[in-house]
């Protein structure tokens, strides 16, 4: 679910290495927004990642 509409970005995964090298897992998640939309003139309910909406790529309704 968390994944954007437009460009796809989605949750990253990783390793946490500490001080004395061990390592668990990470998961670092994007900032997605649900956001009402302007598509084709008409208002839509989707989830929109803050790069995406900072770019110009999609229009607020």
């Amino acid at each position: 679910m968390a994944r954007c509409a437009i460009c796809d970005k989605g949750a990253h995964f990783g390793n946490n290495v500490s001080h004395s090298h061990r390592r668990s897992n990470k998961m670092w998640k994007s900032n997605i927004k649900h956001v009402t939309v302007k598509v084709n003139g008409a208002n839509k309910k989707m989830y929109v990642c803050t790069s995406c909406l900072r770019s110009g790529k999609v229009e607020r309704a």
